[in-house]
């Protein structure tokens, strides 16, 4: 039997009215809200998964706040890992506020259908209406929570027609999504929250200089014959002295750890010494070890590099500068030497080979980088390493002028990191195209009191040692 053809079932009029009672009802009664729209950046092939996204807009709207009383029951829960708030509300908005004035904006965008970042899938009415995911912004508590579900079917066709969208939304739990909304208020909450690690940077920056002195019947190479075990700490090394009038030579002992055996690598040249006749003995002693044993020759009547003094420690060397020594005229053996950094200056100069046959003292270079840094990076810009290739996105900049106003560190705080920065890699905004040298890159969150991986690594590693057997037994 067909229905009475003189009642209407919702004429467009009628539905009109309806939604402007609703409308007028969320604008008396309603809360304004943000709506934060999600955008993703890259997904599984595979499985479809989202796996990186971002939130950078967000449109002002009214909401009826449906469970007024309070966060919904049974929204703190207990769970293995201890107590989970979710917090859970209900939010009511209109329909037609929604698909006029926030869809036009977010057609092929949210989705990332424009930017042909996920093909091949049908997304039917995501496009125009509240997509879980999105996320709101509820001023009462400064909160955000995320849209778990949309319920676009109730009230269930009220003159043949919905009218609004019921929100079911979750205290929002970050996992190191991009949010930069230009709002304070929003961008505030999760400015400091996620796996946040810190840069030290290189900005001021002045070139070393250093200068060699060359003598006669000095220490030309020194053989390590024995590099000894069990040094607990770096030995003295000692030369026998030279004839009268001579200078006696030093050096220091570079160690090494070897299957957990501490032993000499190999001795640096502080002064090559002068006037030895025939080579002298060299001794260790301290350090805990035994068993190191080295002898040494010496260049007779050819002129050798003795000495090194640096001039200018320079500023702005994040790792040891390589340092090159200029070769003698004519025929010879160039020398070499090696660098330690301090607090990004030139801290030492070692002699590794003293070289052999100059007439003239050598000119000392250093290579690597010193290197002013340049422009101030923004929040939420991606910034690259140019030999390491690791991104990452900034989430703050800052000098620290209260540990030295002349020379402050720079620090860069970094979120969604892809990797670790190199020590003495350049690193470049991509907004902002500021570049600064890397320091130093810790992993460790800023922000987590209980990030202390490395510290439980390390000391499992005093208790079990796999480096000479399995302590667990072996299976022949």
């Amino acid at each position: 039997m067909s229905l009475n053809p003189f009642f209407l079932q919702g004429s467009t009029n009628e539905q009109y009215l309806v939604q402007d009672l609703i409308n007028e009802q969320l604008k008396i009664f309603g809360i304004e809200v943000y709506y934060i729209p999600r955008k993703l950046i890259t997904t599984d092939d595979i499985l479809g998964e989202v796996q990186s996204s971002k939130f950078d807009d967000s449109f002002l709207i009214e909401a009826y706040l449906n469970n007024y009383e309070g966060y919904a029951p049974d929204s703190d829960i207990m769970t293995k890992f201890g107590l989970r708030l979710k917090n859970e509300i209900s939010l009511t908005i209109s329909r037609e506020r929604y698909e006029e004035f926030i869809a036009p904006f977010l057609e092929g965008i949210s989705s990332g259908i424009r930017d042909n970042i996920i093909t091949g899938y049908d997304f039917g009415d995501l496009i125009t209406r509240p997509k879980e995911g999105d996320l709101i912004y509820f001023p009462l508590g400064e909160r955000l929570f995320e849209i778990k579900k949309v319920e676009h079917e109730k009230p269930f066709y009220q003159l043949g027609k919905n009218y609004v969208y019921d929100l079911s939304c979750e205290l929002y739990e970050y996992e190191n999504e991009q949010i930069n909304t230009f709002i304070d208020e929003v961008d505030n909450t999760v400015e400091d929250e996620g796996y946040i690690t810190t840069l030290s940077l290189v900005g001021l920056a002045a070139t070393a200089t250093a200068v060699a002195g060359i003598t006669t019947n000095a220490i030309s190479q020194i053989f390590l014959n024995n590099d000894g075990s069990g040094y607990t700490s770096i030995p003295t090394v000692t030369f026998s002295e030279p004839p009268s009038g001579g200078i006696r030579a030093t050096a220091v002992a570079i160690t090494t750890s070897i299957a957990n055996v501490q032993s000499i690598k190999r001795l640096e040249i502080t002064n090559g010494g002068s006037g030895y006749i025939t080579p002298p003995t060299i001794t260790f002693s301290g350090g805990g070890g035994t068993g190191a044993a080295a002898t040494c020759s010496i260049g007779g009547t050819e002129f050798s590099v003795s000495t090194l003094v640096i001039t200018n420690a320079g500023l702005g060397y994040p790792v040891a500068p390589i340092v090159t020594i200029s070769g003698p005229i004519g025929s010879g053996v160039t020398a070499t030497a090696v660098a330690t950094v301090d607090g990004n200056k030139i801290s030492t100069l070692r002699i590794i080979n003293p070289g052999l046959g100059y007439t003239e003292a050598p000119t000392v270079t250093f290579a690597g980088f010193s290197t002013v840094g340049v422009g101030t990076f923004v929040y939420n810009e991606e910034v690259t390493g140019q030999t390491s290739g690791t991104k990452a996105i900034v989430k703050n900049f800052k000098r620290d002028t209260s540990l030295d106003a002349n020379n402050p560190p720079i620090i860069l705080d970094v979120a969604i990191n892809s990797g670790k920065f190199s020590a003495g890699e350049i690193i470049v905004g991509s907004t902002s195209s500021a570049e600064y040298v890397v320091k130093s890159h810790d992993l460790d969150s800023k922000d987590d009191t209980y990030d202390q991986n490395e510290e439980f690594e390390l000391e499992a590693d005093n208790i079990l040692d796999f480096t000479e057997t399995n302590p667990f037994g072996e299976i022949w």
